[in-house]
C-alpha cells in the first residue's frame, strides 16, 4: 500500500514515519517548503522530537519513505497541514482545501481519503463536496474521513502507536476503510463513529484542557492578590479524592488548546460562553505576567539606581520541546523588550539553536547574571538551578514553587 501526507510538520511527518516503520506503508511526504523536503530525503528531522530522526533514516534509507513538493499517485491520502486564523479568531481551512485540490487529479476508484488536521464542524463534508464537484464520477467510489491526532510533543513515538483513535468516515464503509489503515500501526482502539462527531470531539478535547487550566491560571491571579502560594494550594485541594486541579502557567500555547476552543465560538458563540471566557482568561495571564516583569523591572530601576539584568527563560509553548507556536512566553518576552527602552534582557531557549528574532543566551550564563529572573516555561534544564535569594524571581511555570 501507498499512502501520500499532505504536510510534514509535528504531526504530518512523525505520522508517516511511523506508518512507514511499523506499518510497512509505502510513505511519499509532501511539504510546500523545499527545505523541509531536502531534509527529510537526507534524512534529517527539521522538528525536536526524541527518537524520530533514526527512524526517519531507516524508512529513508530502507526506501519506504521519500518527500517532494508534489504529491504522487497513491491509494491513501492524509491531509495533515495546519489551519490557522483568519479575521476575528475564524478557522481558515484554505490549506486544507489547497491539499485537497492538489490530490483530486491523482484520485481513483478504491482510494482513501482522510482529513487530520484539525478543522471546524463540517470540513470533511466540505472537501467531499469539492472533491465531486471536479470528480463527480467517484461519488460513491472513494472513502473520506476525519481522523484527528492526538499526541503529545515529546512523547510523539509512543503516543502514535498506543494512542486510541477516534475514526468518524462519512459513511459506515469509509470509517471501516480509514480502521483498516490506521490498525496497521495504532495497537490502541479505534473508535468508529461519524466525520462531525469526530471532528467535534477534536476540538471538545482541546477545549476541555483550555478550560481546566484557565481555572487554575484563574486561582493563581486570585491566590497573588490574596498573598497564597498557589502551588500549596493547588496541591492541598487535590488531596480531596475528586479534585484534579492542574498547574498554573503563564498562559496557554500551541497550535491546538490555544486555538482549538475558538474553532467552536467561531461556529457557536452564542452556545460556548464558558469556552470563550477561558479563552480570554488564558489570554489574559499572558498579558499579566508581562505587567508583573515590567513592574519588577521599574522596581529594580528606583531601588538600585540602575537598570537590571532580566534573564527570559524560556520561549517553547510547553517543557523541553523547541515548538513556539502560539507561545504565551514568546509573546511575553516580545511585550517586555518592546515597552523597555535599552533595557538588557536574555533570551533563553534551550531546545532551539538560534532564533531570526531574539539573540539566545545559555541558561546557566543567563541565570547567573541575571538581576531578574523570569521564568515563563518549565525546561527540565531549568530545574537543575538553585533559588537565590539575591535575585529577584518571578516564577510563572513552577520551577521553585514559591
Amino acid at each position: 500500500m501507498k499512502a501520500c501526507f499532505m504536510g510534514l510538520g509535528y504531526i504530518g511527518l512523525p505520522t508517516a514515519i511511523i506508518a512507514a516503520k511499523e506499518g510497512g506503508v509505502d510513505i511519499i511526504g509532501v511539504d510546500i517548503n523545499p527545505s523541509v523536503v531536502e531534509q527529510t530525503n537526507a534524512g534529517h528531522l527539521h522538528i525536536i522530537e526524541p527518537g524520530m530522526e533514526e527512524m526517519l533514516q531507516e524508512v529513508v534509507k530502507s526506501g519506504k519513505l521519500h518527500a517532494s513538493v508534489k504529491p504522487e499517485l497513491a491509494d491513501a491520502y492524509f491531509m495533515v497541514v495546519p489551519t490557522p486564523f483568519k479575521g476575528n479568531h475564524e478557522p481558515d481551512v484554505s490549506y486544507v482545501e489547497a491539499a485537497t485540490r492538489a490530490v483530486i487529479p491523482l484520485l481513483k476508484e478504491g482510494d482513501l481519503y482522510v482529513i487530520e488536521s484539525t478543522s471546524p464542524v463540517g470540513t470533511t463534508e466540505k472537501m467531499a463536496e469539492i472533491i465531486f464537484s471536479e470528480r463527480p464520477e467517484l461519488q460513491g467510489k472513494i472513502y473520506i474521513a476525519y481522523c484527528p491526532e492526538r499526541v503529545l510533543p515529546g512523547n510523539v513515538i509512543y503516543e502514535l502507536v498506543h494512542n486510541d483513535r477516534v475514526i468518524g468516515g462519512l459513511d459506515e464503509a469509509s470509517t471501516k476503510k480509514a480502521q483498516e489503515f490506521y490498525g496497521q500501526f495504532v495497537k490502541g482502539t479505534l473508535h468508529p463513529t461519524n466525520a462531525r462527531t469526530a471532528e467535534m470531539c477534536k476540538l471538545t478535547e482541546n477545549s476541555s484542557r483550555d478550560v481546566q487550566i484557565a481555572f487554575a491560571n484563574e486561582l493563581s491571579l486570585i491566590c497573588d492578590k490574596a498573598g497564597i502560594n498557589v502551588w500549596d494550594l493547588i496541591n492541598l485541594a487535590n488531596k480531596h479524592p475528586r479534585v484534579n486541579i492542574l498547574q498554573p502557567g503563564c498562559g496557554v500555547g500551541g497550535h491546538c488548546i490555544a486555538v482549538d476552543p475558538y474553532f467552536i465560538t467561531a461556529d457557536f458563540p452564542a452556545e460556548s460562553k464558558l469556552i470563550a471566557d477561558a479563552r480570554e482568561i488564558n489570554n489574559y495571564k499572558a498579558f499579566w505576567c508581562a505587567e508583573k516583569v515590567k513592574n519588577a523591572m521599574l522596581e529594580f530601576e528606583l531601588k538600585n539606581h540602575r537598570k537590571p539584568v532580566v534573564a527570559m527563560m524560556g520561549l517553547a509553548f510547553k517543557p523541553d520541546i523547541d515548538d513556539l507556536r502560539e507561545s504565551p512566553a514568546k509573546q511575553i518576552v516580545s511585550k517586555v523588550m518592546q515597552s523597555c527602552n535599552n533595557a538588557n534582557i536574555l533570551v533563553v531557549e534551550p531546545n532551539v539553536k538560534e532564533h531570526n528574532v531574539f539573540k539566545l543566551t545559555d541558561y546557566k550564563e543567563a541565570y547567573e547574571k541575571a538581576d531578574i529572573a523570569v521564568f515563563l516555561t518549565a525546561h527540565k534544564p531549568f530545574k537543575s538551578l538553585a533559588w537565590d535569594d539575591k535575585k529577584v524571581i518571578l516564577d510563572f511555570c513552577g520551577i521553585f514553587k514559591k
